[in-house]
């Protein structure tokens, strides 16, 4: 429903952030670490997510789609809701995590405050290898982003898209002009989406 949001920070707390964009100011829960990345009164694009039951609506925001994916995939995770996610992201830096889960760093994750021992092995178990695909994701999804919308409106799924990209982007000469690596790309990642 909302992507990102783009204003001006007037006021940080320890869970939320405000943000007034034109006549709407937002109130925005996100990780610790996220909060201490913005600066007051000063303008900020903040990605976003949505949280909607029959009770209850909260917008969830993050500094960067990569933020944003590593929240998404935690979501996957059986015990793990919106407000753990952001507890586990505020406890542990994005490059501590993702190497946690890769090295099957249990201690690591243990001492990530408020994360018990079966909840760090549910998500080695569920998101090793992951994290570090949805941040090449995330880059590629921010670089190429009209290219993933073209890709998106011929019927394939965007994540899939961005990593198509991510591979085709390997496979190509990126000191072309852009129109032509633009172009390449867009042909490589419709190869590698038809499983050609």
């Amino acid at each position: 429903m909302f992507n990102s949001i783009r204003g001006i920070v007037t006021a940080k707390g320890l869970e939320a952030v405000f943000i007034l964009s034109g006549d709407i100011e937002w109130d925005i829960v996100m990780p610790v670490n996220d909060i201490h990345g913005l600066s007051l009164n000063s303008e900020c694009r903040v990605f976003t997510w949505l949280f909607h039951r029959e009770d209850q609506m909260k917008l969830y925001g993050f500094i960067d789609e990569r933020r944003r994916s590593t929240f998404l995939e935690l979501l996957k995770v059986e015990g793990i809701g919106p407000k753990g996610a952001v507890k586990i992201m505020s406890g542990i830096s994005q490059d501590d995590l993702e190497q946690a889960l890769e090295n099957a760093d249990l201690s690591r994750l243990e001492a990530v405050p408020g994360l018990g021992k079966k909840t760090a092995q549910k998500m080695i178990l569920s998101l090793k290898g992951k994290l570090i695909h949805a941040q090449a994701a995330g880059a590629v999804l921010s670089l190429y982003n009209d290219l993933v919308e073209a890709l998106a409106s011929m019927g394939y799924d965007r994540r899939q898209a961005a990593e198509a990209l991510s591979k085709a982007e390997a496979s190509i000469d990126l000191t072309l002009p852009a129109a032509e690596k633009e172009k390449l790309l867009f042909q490589e990642a419709i190869v590698y989406l038809s499983g050609a």
